[in-house]
């Protein structure tokens, strides 16, 4: 029989206090209680309130925690302007953007400082305007140099990034613009053209973001690209290629799901700075849905094809537990 000094090298450790760096498996006696540490390996996704109205290709702010978001725009059987806010708990519908759009990239640090661009209005094809939101109203901002839609962001109100994406051509861009909070200057484009990927960067500078996934022709792309302030460099593929896919967290911590693979797909990857690795799945299959957070460890998966679901990520947990006798 198998005994616990033949897989840790020690007896069961006896000790007036908990180690400072135990590892996953190790028991020992506090002051004459039998304790224990585990880690849960893989995060998951757990369901939580929907939103008030089915949709896709909505622009998504999130950053900090999974308390506060901001979900606008988007596409039911029209375009839409309406807009919800995320209070950990609960959707709740607030002023509408100035106009019906979807397929627009967003980003922000919270509910209430929030920023929408790009995408698409009714019978107008694809748009360059900028709409800030304060927490009590929409303001229209610096128009974007190139009308974009299905372009993708990173950072804050005043210092964000907007990548990729499409003008209503059958060619996707390269494109990248940087805003300062009144004007979008445009900097050193991506290495591939491609839209209807999406961008990790939650809160972060958007000196340090992640674009990934997303369609180049001739097909959907796994290619991630790396932002330092001034330029994108190449980075490990996802194992899973595929478009229209749901993004979260930053440059070294982030997180894809979701997406068309050409299937709709539940698959989750994380990124720890050089790699992808596949972790659980979403509950729901879907494409074309909309993720925001600051890091893997608040992300949140909103709406898409066909769905009002919403999903919260939670990362591996660490946890010091006490055995009892039963």
């Amino acid at each position: 029989m198998t005994t616990y000094k033949d897989i840790h090298g020690t007896k069961v450790e006896v000790r007036d206090d908990d180690p400072a760096n135990p590892v996953n498996g190790q028991v020992w006696y506090n002051s004459g209680t039998l304790k224990g540490f585990k880690v849960n390996p893989v995060g998951s996704w757990a369901t939580a309130a929907n939103l008030n109205t089915t949709r896709y290709d909505g622009a998504v702010s999130m950053a900090g925690s999974k308390s506060s978001a901001l979900f606008a725009g988007g596409y039911v059987s029209a375009l839409v302007a309406n807009v919800e806010t995320w209070n950990g708990t609960a959707w709740t519908e607030i002023a509408d953007i100035p106009a019906a759009t979807g397929y627009m990239g967003g980003t922000g640090a919270s509910s209430t400082s929030a920023l929408v661009f790009g995408g698409q209005n009714p019978g107008a094809g694809s748009s360059d305007k900028t709409y800030e939101w304060s927490g009590s109203s929409w303001a229209e901002g610096g128009d974007l140099n190139t009308d974009q839609r299905y372009r993708k962001g990173a950072g804050v109100q005043t210092a964000a990034l907007a990548a990729g994406g499409n003008g209503g051509s059958p060619s996707p861009t390269k494109e990248t613009e940087q805003y300062n909070g009144s004007a979008w200057t445009e900097v050193a484009d991506m290495n591939t053209a491609r839209t209807h990927g999406t961008m990790g960067g939650g809160a972060s500078p958007y000196t340090a973001a992640l674009y990934f996934g997303g369609e180049a022709p001739p097909g959907r792309t796994g290619k991630t690209e790396l932002w330092n302030g001034s330029g994108w460099t190449e980075v490990a593929d996802m194992n899973t290629v595929r478009d229209g896919l749901g993004g979260a967290g930053t440059s070294t911590n982030g997180l894809a799901f979701g997406g068309q693979v050409p299937g709709r797909t539940v698959n989750t990857e994380v990124w720890n700075g050089s790699t992808w690795t596949e972790v659980n799945n979403l509950n729901q299959v879907r494409s074309s849905l909309s993720g925001a957070g600051a890091s893997s460890a608040s992300a949140l998966a909103a709406g898409g094809t066909p769905t009002c679901a919403v999903e919260e990520w939670s990362q591996p947990v660490e946890t010091t537990v006490s055995f009892t006798v039963s």
